[in-house]
C-alpha cells in the first residue's frame, strides 16, 4: 500500500492482506542498500497469522519517494511516523542488519511505540571498513560485490537456495544494482556513524530476541552476544551455519526464532 509518512509517499508491502490496526502490529525493517522485499516471505506469514503487516522501504529506497535520512535516529524517528501514520497505537519491531539498530533506537526514543523487538544479524557497532565505504560512495559495482560475497554464507555459493532456480547470491545483487545512486553509501555510512546502540539497549522496557548466524562475517555472533548481554529482557537465538543474509539463507529457522 501507499502511505504518506511526514508528508511523503511511501511504499510499504503488508504481507498479502490489508493493513488492519485493530490487530497486533508487526513493523519490518530491511538493511543497508535494501528494501521491503527483504521480508517477501515473512510478512506473509505474520499477515496471514493474526497480525497486522507494515514492511516500509524506507525514504529513497524502493519505492517510497523522500529524501534518505543520514542517521540511524533520524530512521528511528520515521519508524515512529510510520507507526501513527497507519492508525496502530504500537508495534513489534522486526530489524535486519541496519534495520536492527533503527528498531532499537525507535525502542529508545519512542518507547510507547514499541510493544517487542526482534534484532537480526545485530552488534553494538557496525563498523564499515573504508574500502567498502569509498566504493560505495562512487557508486562502484565493487561495493555491491562487497556486500553480497560478505552477507552470504558459504552455502550461498553451492546453489543452497530453498526456491528452484534461483541463485541468493544473484538475487541480493540484483536488489543492490536496483537502488538509486547514493543510497547503499548513506545506509552504510549511517550504520558506520551509530554509537548508541549499547545505551539505547539499556533502556528497552519490552521482550527482545536476537537471531544471530553463526558464521555471519558482517556482524559476527560473538558481538551481537554483547549486545544482547547488555539488554534487558533479552533471548538469543543463533541458526547454525547461517550467514548475514538469514532471510534467504534460512528462512524457516529464522520464522521460527521469530515466532
Amino acid at each position: 500500500m501507499q502511505l504518506s509518512v511526514n508528508g511523503s509517499d511511501t511504499f510499504v508491502a503488508t504481507g498479502g492482506k490489508p493493513f488492519d490496526p485493530s490487530l497486533p502490529a508487526v513493523v519490518m525493517l530491511h538493511g543497508a542498500g535494501f528494501d521491503s522485499s527483504t521480508w517477501a516471505l515473512h510478512s506473509r506469514w505474520f499477515a496471514h497469522h493474526g497480525f497486522a503487516v507494515l514492511a516500509p522501504d524506507l525514504p529513497g529506497h524502493g519505492r517510497s519517494a523522500g529524501k534518505l535520512l543520514a542517521t540511524i535516529a533520524e530512521m528511528a524517528d520515521w519508524t515512529a511516523a510510520l507507526i501513527t501514520a497507519a492508525g496502530a497505537a504500537k508495534a513489534r519491531l522486526i530489524g535486519h542488519s541496519m534495520g536492527s539498530l533503527i528498531a532499537l533506537e525507535t525502542s529508545a526514543r519512542h518507547p510507547d511505540k514499541v510493544s517487542g523487538l526482534a534484532l537480526i544479524g545485530t552488534a553494538a557497532t557496525m563498523t564499515v571498513g573504508p574500502d567498502l565505504l569509498k566504493a560505495a560512495e562512487a557508486n562502484d559495482a565493487a561495493a555491491i560485490d562487497m556486500v553480497s560475497i560478505w552477507g552470504l554464507g558459504f552455502k550461498a555459493e553451492l546453489g543452497g537456495s530453498l526456491a528452484p532456480g534461483l541463485w541468493m547470491h544473484q538475487g541480493a545483487q540484483r536488489v543492490l544494482q536496483e537502488a538509486k545512486p547514493g543510497v547503499l553509501y548513506n545506509d552504510l555510512n549511517a550504520c558506520n556513524a551509530y554509537q548508541n546502540a549499547l545505551a539505547a539497549a539499556a533502556q528497552v522496557k519490552v521482550p527482545v530476541t536476537f537471531v544471530l548466524g553463526e558464521r555471519d562475517m558482517m556482524t559476527p555472533a560473538k558481538a551481537g552476544k554483547a549486545l544482547a548481554a547488555a539488554t534487558p529482557n533479552a533471548r538469543t537465538v543463533v541458526l547454525p551455519g547461517a550467514g548475514h543474509m538469514m532471510m534467504v539463507e534460512q528462512p524457516d529457522e529464522l520464522l521460527a526464532a521469530l515466532r
